[in-house]
């Protein structure tokens, strides 16, 4: 839902996903000269309207913010401590629900602010699974104030245990919704599941219990058996689940040992386990950091044609194809996809028998019209560099597991003022940097934020696996506009992941309920981190992470009005309706005759 309300010289435009309304703020440029901020009171039929909390405060009026007691920390509001920016994020909104903001542009000074031109708005925002699709995103925020707010110090307690109320924050209705798919299954019917990592208890049990119950639940599954033929993590938690090799004469297991990574995470149901009805996907693993750990996306699709596809490709995998079979089989499935028809899905797999597609979704960067969000957990494919690096009038973020190489920052560096990065990182951390990329982290001493913030437990202190903070893999592309395109699955973007590995990719144009939910989360996570990695190198640089309080004058303003600069685009962004779109771009694309291939001599006139 995309609302927009004006009062005297400010706008408001609210755009809504699951559990995220993102307002995006503006004003004509005389009005920002005095403005220290904007108070924000929320309501809805179940609570009263009230001011909501602030995380940030003046330092004339609160001079320590952080309470003596992390049990009962210091509440501050946006009533006396405004918010200092032109974009702002409710992030504990609840599904399918009405809520009313009022926006309140404040000036005078700290401790006597004077309200001016208030603006009601009216949002509901969207409900889990609806018009055929759900999209579900984890908390995906390990390093976080709420959770040591709201439990502790601690690791949580039970992961094991679906119900317990850390497992449950941290999960954000992930876990819930792959369960209710696998439970809600019923007798009759059949699951048909492609997993890589596959050791979660809940998981497994729940496809345990569907198996005993009538359900026809067969799995293809990564073996993770050593050379000696002993046990991996795989199949020590199928053992734990009690799921058999055989269920009569069915067999149930199907072990996936020719590829590189058997990478998917998908579950095909099938009504009277004869019809392909949905599928579950995106690249949640079926591990406990998975759902409650790094940032993840379970994607729900009710499509039959969809559903069809994906089995198709499970009956392929079942077999344990060899590589070069495998992607024949792949292409004949899921061709190089060209122009995408509106408002419809176009799914591709993996392995394929080249990294064209790397070419395609790099074209797709270059045709967008106002802005690209894109997540690249293990670094960005040099393919898709020269797209992403072209000097335009077009913002590009991009969101990584780890900062960006000095030499991919050096190739960024020309259009730097449209290209932001952030990258998962605690507070108070710096990476080191080996060989010109970024390794191990190392605490930063006397952090200037610990008089601030509370100490903040990682419930996985090896750091075991490969991605700790970002494992989404998702483009989005002009998300704000009518016509959006989200390409999102368990394939990163990168020529191992479309060449050697099993993988799913969904891509999907015009869909403006699925962008929205995946542009407010992807605005979560990219500014919880870009905060950290903002105050950490200031505080690197001898800046003392000076952003812990609030401007005490309108000058924090300046950046936001700056010609070319990032905030003012920014703003701009989310109130401008540029053309020609995206799918025109692509279109004339398309159009152009096919680049003559240097290495053959001209064509000789006839005649």
């Amino acid at each position: 839902m995309r609302v927009t309300q004006t009062a005297g010289d400010f706008k408001v435009k609210a755009i809504s996903g699951i559990h995220t309304v993102l307002l995006a703020l503006d004003c004509a440029e005389p009005r920002r000269h005095g403005l220290l901020g904007f108070g924000v009171k929320r309501g809805s039929a179940e609570q009263p309207e009230k001011w909501l909390r602030s995380q940030k405060v003046f330092k004339s009026v609160e001079p320590n913010p952080k309470s003596d007691d992390p049990s009962k920390p210091k509440r501050f509001y946006t009533s006396d401590h405004p918010i200092q920016s032109f974009l702002w994020g409710d992030y504990a909104a609840q599904p399918d629900t009405e809520y009313t903001f009022t926006v309140v542009p404040m000036y005078g000074k700290p401790g006597a602010l004077e309200p001016r031109d208030e603006i009601k708005l009216t949002v509901r925002t969207e409900k889990e699974f609806d018009q055929g699709t759900g999209v579900w995103f984890n908390r995906g925020a390990i390093a976080g104030q709420k959770f040591a707010e709201e439990f502790g110090n601690h690791p949580p307690k039970d992961i094991n245990n679906p119900k317990d109320e850390e497992v449950v924050w941290l999960s954000r209705g992930l876990l819930e919704a792959c369960l209710r798919y696998i439970n809600e299954t019923p007798a009759g019917d059949g699951l048909r599941v492609a997993a890589y990592e596959f050791t979660y208890p809940p998981i497994l049990n729940a496809l345990k219990a569907a198996l005993d119950k009538g359900v026809d639940v067969r799995i293809v599954y990564h073996d993770t058996k050593n050379e000696k033929g002993e046990d991996g993590d795989n199949e020590k938690g199928i053992n734990q689940a009690n799921l058999p090799s055989r269920k009569g004469s069915q067999q149930v297991l199907f072990p996936r040992t020719k590829t590189k990574i058997p990478h998917n995470k998908f579950i095909v149901r099938l009504k009277d386990n004869k019809t392909p009805v949905e599928v579950w996907t995106g690249s949640t693993n079926f591990t406990p950091s998975g759902f409650l750990g790094q940032t993840n996306v379970g994607h729900r699709v009710q499509d039959a044609d969809t559903a069809q596809q994906y089995l198709d490709y499970w009956e392929v995998l079942k077999t344990d194809p060899e590589l070069d079979d495998l992607r024949k089989e792949v292409l004949k499935l899921t061709p190089d996809p060209a122009l995408i028809k509106e408002k419809s899905i176009v799914r591709v797999f993996s392995p394929r028998a080249n990294a064209n597609l790397l070419e395609w979704y790099g074209d797709r960067m270059i045709d967008g019209a106002s802005s690209v969000m894109f997540t690249a957990a293990f670094g960005v494919a040099k393919q898709l560099v020269p797209a992403i690096a072209k000097k335009r009038n077009l913002l590009r973020f991009i969101l990584m597991e780890k900062p960006a190489t000095e030499a991919l920052q050096a190739q960024f560096k020309p259009d730097r003022f449209n290209i932001i990065m952030s990258y998962g990182v605690p507070l108070g951390q710096l990476y080191r940097f080996k060989n010109g990329k970024p390794v191990a982290r190392k605490p930063i001493a006397e952090f200037e934020l610990d008089k601030w913030f509370l100490e903040e437990e990682h419930f996985r202190p090896k750091n075991d696996g490969f991605v700790f903070f970002v494992h989404t893999k998702f483009l989005l592309i002009d998300p704000l506009s009518d016509d959006p395109l989200v390409c999102s699955g368990s394939a990163n973007f990168s020529s191992n992941s479309l060449l050697q590995n099993d993988e799913n990719m969904l891509l999907v144009r015009g869909d403006t309920r699925v962008a929205d939910i995946y542009m407010t989360e992807f605005d979560r996570i990219f500014r919880h981190f870009y905060f950290r990695d903002i105050a950490n190198e200031l505080h690197d640089k001898g800046d003392a992470a000076k952003g812990a309080f609030l401007d005490e004058t309108d000058a924090w303003t300046e950046s936001y009005f700056r010609p070319s600069g990032l905030k003012s685009l920014r703003r701009q962004m989310f109130f401008a309706s540029p053309k020609p779109t995206w799918f025109e771009n692509a279109r004339a694309r398309a159009d152009k005759p096919a680049r003559a291939d240097p290495k053959l001599p001209p064509k000789k006139p006839r005649g």
